[in-house]
């Protein structure tokens, strides 16, 4: 499975992330209200976003989002943990967008890109979610993920331990859920 494609949307770009996205990624990134939900909060600072930027880029599948009207990075996502056993399974997460994106088209098109593209490879693709980042989990509801009855492990972050769950879209969910209607 190709996990840093290139995938084009009607407004959307998405290439593999590079070293040079540093600055405008950072720029996105230093906003301590994009990480004010999520369990690692402070991502906005400079120190720890390097290192979220660094894994990365050393654990292959981050992409790099494009709004294609400006031409300007507007955030990123990526595709890790690639098991081919049953059918296969990938993840989709690490996302974050600028705010000026929030609460529009852009995750869909972004999640829907990223799926269509998975799942020709995957029978399933799992999105680890902080189990109190109840904006994430909205919108992973809004785009058809369903809760599995999996356990998403705990992370330790700069707060402490956040614990997490997954959600899952199959084949079959995306194909008669949200991001294909209509």
């Amino acid at each position: 499975m190709d996990r840093q494609p290139t995938l084009e949307g009607e407004a959307l770009l998405l290439r593999p992330l590079r070293e040079d996205d540093w600055n405008a990624l950072y720029v996105l990134a230093s906003d301590p209200l994009v990480w004010e939900l999520h369990p690692a909060n402070d991502r906005w600072q400079e120190a720890v976003f390097r290192a979220y930027f660094a894994d990365a880029l050393a654990q292959g599948g981050a992409l790099a989002v494009i709004d294609k009207a400006s031409g300007h990075i507007i955030g990123s996502s990526r595709m890790q943990a690639f098991d081919p056993a049953d059918g296969g399974a990938v993840e989709i997460g690490w996302t974050f967008l600028a705010r000026s994106h929030w609460g529009g088209e852009t995750n869909r098109e972004m999640k829907r890109l990223m799926l269509a593209h998975a799942l020709k490879s995957v029978a399933r693709v799992d999105f680890r979610v902080g189990e109190d980042n109840l904006r994430s989990r909205r919108a992973m509801e809004k785009i058809g993920g369903r809760l599995a009855d999996r356990d998403g492990g705990v992370v330790q972050t700069a707060s402490g331990p956040a614990r997490h769950v997954v959600y899952e879209i199959t084949r079959e969910t995306f194909a008669g859920g949200p991001l294909l209607a209509g």
